[in-house]
């Protein structure tokens, strides 16, 4: 593997991929990127603008993979010391990080954010047709569909207002590009595009 590690970031490179994390995301992780993204787009002098709807995505992105990853990965608290004096109780309860990737890049003059996690199997269908009706709307249209989902209480699964992928192909400057890869009989990896 050493000897692969440049010809990885050579291909990174290649596909304009300039920032890439895969593995447990977190919500401190999540402001250390973006901080980091800001930083090397104000450096590119980039527009306010770009950098902001970059950054929107990625946070919106990387809090759809903290939410609904089906891939965990279980840390415990080991003792009350390592908890600063907290409960030993509540501090041994076991913690989850999701797992997922998060990549930014920049091709044929756009930039874009290209994330993907696990799901499960039960939740493609839904999320295709949610996807699917976004992909087939144009600005006007998705600036009535996202005040009208507003007024709506959030879905039963969902853990935020269930309006991000609607914001999401608000900011965009092409139709979100998604896909599913069936990966076993429980879990499909799912993949999203989008290019600002």
């Amino acid at each position: 593997m050493v000897q692969t590690l440049y010809d990885f970031k050579r291909d990174l490179s290649k596909r304009g991929i300039f920032l890439s994390f895969s593995g447990p995301i977190s919500q401190d992780l999540m402001v250390e990127m973006g901080a980091t993204l800001k930083q090397k787009m104000k450096l590119e002098d980039a527009s306010k603008s770009s950098v902001l709807r970059v950054f929107a995505m990625v946070v919106e992105n990387a809090q759809n993979i903290i939410h609904y990853s089906a891939e965990k990965y279980p840390r415990k608290k080991q003792n009350e010391k390592a908890c600063g004096g907290e409960d030993p109780v509540k501090c041994c309860e076991s913690e989850e990080l999701s797992l997922g990737i998060i990549t930014v890049g920049y091709e044929e003059g756009y930039y874009f954010v290209l994330c993907g996690n696990m799901i499960e199997n039960e939740k493609v269908k839904g999320l295709k047709e949610k996807l699917s009706k976004l992909q087939g709307m144009n600005k006007d249209e998705l600036k009535q569909f996202y005040k009208a989902q507003r007024k709506q209480k959030p879905d039963k699964t969902s853990k935020g207002g269930g309006l991000g992928f609607i914001e999401m192909a608000r900011k965009a400057s092409r139709p979100i590009e998604f896909d599913f890869k069936k990966i076993d009989e429980d879990l499909s990896f799912f993949s999203v595009k989008i290019i600002i």
